[in-house]
This record gives C-alpha cells, structure tokens and sequence, in this order.
C-alpha cells in the first residue's frame, strides 16, 4: 500500500507543479528551456505513473465495501460520456467543448467518479478518490486562469466535431471495454 500512496503523490504533484508551485515550473523553463522542461516534466510523469500503477497492482485487497449489483453497468455507461468528453477534448472545439469547458478535465472526472462506483477496495478508493480531486483541483485552477486571462478556452468552430467526438468516443469505450480494458488492467467490465 506505501507504493500505491508514493505513485498517487507523485503523480498528482508531478500534475499540480503549475498549480502549486508556478514559480517553480518557470525557473525550471528559465534553467533548462522550455523543450528541456517538458522532457524531465514527461519523464517525472512517466515515472510516477509507472509507481502508480506498480504500486496499484500489488496493493492488497482490503474491502472497505461491497458495491451493490448494477455499479458496473452504471460505471460502464459513465465512462461512455467519459470517452466522448476526453476525444471532444483533442478536437476543435464543437458544443460539446464550448459547453463543458474544459472536456479533458471532464473526462478524468467522470472517470475516476464512475470507478469509485464500482470498486469498493481500498487501494481503489484511494486511486480514484484521488484522481477525482486532481481533476476538481484542476477545474478550479483552470476557471481561475481564465478569469485571470491566463487560459483562454477554445472557441467554437463546427458542430461537426460534436459528431466526431461521439462517433470517436463511442470506438474508443467499446475498444477499451471489449479489449483493452481486460488486456491492461486485467478486469473485463462486461464479465462483472
């Protein structure tokens, strides 16, 4: 469980270095350039992601509860809204993405939000708790730099992107939850 806890805190302060500690990330980009910084900010992140998830599969099942019958098929229609919010997110803009703002931030909300539905576990309330209020944090953060005039949020361009992100978001769920999902994370959703 201390490698879980160790890949939640570096990931998530590896993700919030802009939020928490902005005049870091600038020295860090006045000292070794702004190509320099993403490489170590993508290797930290690497790193921390790969703990995570080290540290996710070896943690011990400790049951805290036991969701009741119907959370998995609740969780699997969230992430359908999950999946078309994070592929609206790397479109330009449709209403989909002038409407929520912030999609990408969206998607992780949903995601870990719909997990913690699902599994009652110990190990994953600590991930999916966690990762749900990173995404918070972020929103938070991205709503005040756009009042600020720090961000300004992609305006809209064509429905017709509403009508890729769907269409891309419905492949993307049903690649993860016939294949990838199971191939990754070791779970087959449709098989709960």
């Amino acid at each position: 469980m201390t490698l879980l806890i160790l890949g939640i805190i570096l990931f998530v302060a590896t993700h919030l270095i802009r939020v928490v500690a902005p005049g870091f990330r600038l020295s860090m980009i006045e000292r070794f350039g702004d190509k320099g910084w993403r490489v170590i900010n993508s290797v930290m992140s690497l790193v921390s992601l790969i703990v995570l998830i080290w540290g996710y599969a070896s943690a011990p099942v400790i049951n805290l509860w036991f969701p009741p019958m119907g959370m998995n098929h609740l969780t699997t229609t969230l992430m359908l809204f999950a999946m078309i919010c994070l592929v609206a997110g790397f479109l330009p803009a449709g209403h989909i993405a002038t409407k929520t703002k912030h999609p990408i931030v969206l998607s992780i909300k949903i995601w870990a939000a719909a997990h913690l539905l699902a599994n009652g576990d110990l190990a994953s309330v600590l991930l999916f708790a966690s990762l749900l209020a990173w995404g918070v944090i972020l929103r938070i953060n991205y709503k005040r730099r756009v009042r600020a005039g720090e961000l300004v949020l992609k305006p809209f361009v064509s429905a017709r992107y509403d009508a890729i992100a769907v269409v891309g978001g419905i492949v993307l769920w049903a690649v993860i939850l016939m294949w990838l999902h199971e191939l990754l994370i070791g779970v087959a959703p449709l098989a709960m």
